[in-house]
């Protein structure tokens, strides 16, 4: 697996995620020389939010059928309400999640994101953190839920809101690295 600026990042996202929770650490990737990949589950643009309203839309690469797990070395799942309750009911996200987490991939879910690491069945035993309305699914699901701005166990990263994606994405990124270094 290469160093962030050779690795390949997967975004998974639907219509009503949070704007700032997808662009911001895409672009932050990008500029650190990651290749980042948006898959959703068709390729028409998706509706970001800012909060309740409406914001920018942004242009899928390729659908959720099309994810092979092997073409990347990280997943990032953005929060919003309607994008990770969306996902969650969506086989292909859900697979999607369970793979990367099996692969030892490092996978980060900010603010809502965490639900789809919930319905992957990936939260047992790890220590995480979201947005606090998704916190008792955390703990229902067997996790022990801290409120930090960001909490690293294993490959799971997780975050609470959109004043964390700095820290959020730097604790990505150093996963990314980590895992390039270990010899396959």
């Amino acid at each position: 697996m290469p160093a962030i600026e050779q690795s390949r990042i997967l975004i998974v996202a639907t219509d009503g995620f949070e704007q700032s929770e997808l662009f911001e650490p895409r672009q932050k990737l990008m500029d650190a020389g990651a290749t980042v990949t948006l898959a959703s589950p068709a390729t028409d643009p998706i509706q970001g939010m800012e909060h309740d309203k409406k914001g920018e839309t942004i242009t899928p690469d390729i659908t959720l059928d099309a994810v092979q797990i092997g073409d990347y070395d990280g997943l990032v799942l953005p929060g919003g309400v309607a994008n990770p309750d969306t996902l969650r009911m969506n086989e292909q996200a859900v697979k999607i999640v369970r793979d990367f987490v099996a692969s030892g991939k490092p996978v980060a879910a900010i603010c809502h994101g965490p639900w789809l690491l919930v319905e992957a069945d990936c939260v047992d035993g790890k220590t995480v953190t979201s947005w606090p309305s998704v916190r008792t699914d955390l703990a229902n699901a067997g996790a022990q839920v801290v409120d930090e701005p960001v909490v690293v166990d294993g490959n799971l990263i997780t975050s609470r809101k959109p004043e964390d994606i700095p820290a959020f994405v730097d604790a990505f990124k150093q996963a990314v690295t980590e895992a390039a270094a270990i010899p396959a």
